[in-house]
């Protein structure tokens, strides 16, 4: 996509005829000629800089179609980091439930020790009295000892009883046993999960927020391109409206020429019949003071701070005349003004175009307090167009002045040294 400035066309004027003794007509019509190519070439360029800024506007919508997207999954990223968050705080607090509950049961194991180690003490007692007594013979003793069948009776249940008695002890300690290892067991692998659980929605959390400055990297780059796309449409506008201010001064120029070859001819039949005698007429009525002689002029009063070339590491396309005092900027030729308008970098600058012995020129006036010629304006040399000043990007009061042998352009390649060719302080 183009990106410069569209050529700035100039126009040939018919003031010329009268400043420097008049043009024959076959010079008129090589100008009118000349400047109807111009023409069609300025319409080609208007052409090219309306399809850019098609481009620039499709490009521009699309971006904020990116826009939408980014955002509308962000929304989404900010949701499920909403809701990894709430489980995150879910688990966390199951974690400090199970703890407590961790807690709990070491306290209630300390009491089933306790259970364990009292009957642990019945168990060895019983143990010593089955080797102080025989054991299962002392049952049997017991038994046999009895004074009646219903004595009998009585025994058999008795021992029936203590017996049931010690099973009873060993299944409810194996039963205390197992139960503290179930529950040990248990609060461990529940614990062990939810910490895992944790750590993994801790791991996600952590991907969403990469996600989410990825996003807010990808959407604040996409910002970035629309607001270059909009400075660069403002740029294509710009272009639009100087190739169509040029457009105009183009359509002047040649209707100026046309009449200015009518006169040529008339002229040249009065001289046929008056047997080829001529008047001197049309004398310029007297130049301004400071104004010079032939076809340039100096631009403005002061001293050359600045001249063409290399300055730094860049180039300057033009020369600076500085001067302390508000002193006025004058047209260096005769011509017409391309574009008179404000501009970021030159400040308030006006575009004038020429035409010299069939070589076309454009001349720039940039950083002035104030304009004086609009746009359209037929200007002569050495008429005020403005007043120095200190606008856009400058620094310091000061003129800075273009020589351009041909249109003026974004990268200014037709920009030419004015030194020897128009005169500067």
């Amino acid at each position: 996509m183009k990106k410069s400035m569209m050529t700035l066309t100039v126009a040939a004027l018919v003031g010329f005829a009268t400043t420097f003794g008049g043009f024959s007509t076959k010079t008129e019509a090589e100008s009118i000629s000349k400047l109807k190519g111009e023409q069609n070439e300025v319409q080609n360029q208007r052409s090219d800089v309306k399809s850019d800024l098609n481009s620039v506007n499709d490009k521009i919508s699309s971006l904020k179609d990116q826009q939408a997207d980014v955002r509308s999954e962000m929304k989404r990223i900010d949701y499920a980091i909403e809701d990894a968050t709430k489980k995150i705080n879910e688990k966390t607090a199951k974690i400090e439930e199970t703890k407590a509950e961790i807690t709990k049961l070491q306290e209630e194991t300390e009491v089933i020790k306790e259970r364990i180690k009292a009957r642990n003490e019945i168990l060895k007692e019983r143990a010593r009295n089955y080797q102080e007594t025989g054991g299962l013979v002392n049952y049997l003793d017991v038994l046999m000892g009895s004074s009646s069948f219903s004595d009998f009776i009585d025994r058999a249940n008795a021992v029936a009883t203590i017996m049931q008695a010690d099973q009873d002890i060993i299944r409810k300690q194996e039963a205390d046993k197992q139960e503290l290892e179930e529950k040990q067991a248990q609060v461990k692998n529940d614990l062990a999960s939810l910490q895992t659980m944790l750590a993994d929605l801790q791991t996600l959390n952590k991907q969403l927020a990469s996600q989410k400055a990825e996003k807010d990297k990808l959407l604040s780059s996409l910002v970035t391109q629309e607001q270059e796309e909009h400075e660069h449409m403002m740029d294509l506008q710009e272009q639009e409206q100087i190739l169509a201010s040029q457009e105009a001064a183009i359509q002047k120029a040649i209707k100026m020429a046309q009449e200015a070859q009518a006169r040529a001819a008339e002229e040249a039949r009065k001289r046929a019949a008056s047997g080829g005698s001529s008047s001197s007429g049309g004398a310029s009525s007297g130049a301004a003071p400071g104004v010079s002689s032939g076809y340039w002029t100096q631009p403005a009063v002061g001293v050359l701070s600045s001249g063409f070339g290399g300055r730094g590491s860049e180039m300057h396309f033009g020369v600076d005349i500085a001067n302390r005092s508000q002193v006025p900027i004058l047209a260096a030729a005769d011509g017409v003004v391309i574009k008179s308008y404000y501009s970021s970098s030159y400040g308030n600058c006006i575009f004038i175009s020429h035409s010299i012995n069939g070589q076309v020129y454009t001349t720039v006036y940039a950083h002035m307090s104030s304009r004086i010629a609009g746009n359209g304006a037929v200007v002569q040399k050495g008429q005020q167009i403005g007043v120095m000043g200190n606008t856009g990007a400058s620094r310091g009061q000061h003129l800075h002045f273009e020589l351009h042998k041909g249109p003026w352009t974004q990268d200014k390649r037709y920009a030419i040294s004015p030194v020897g060719i128009v005169p500067l302080p």
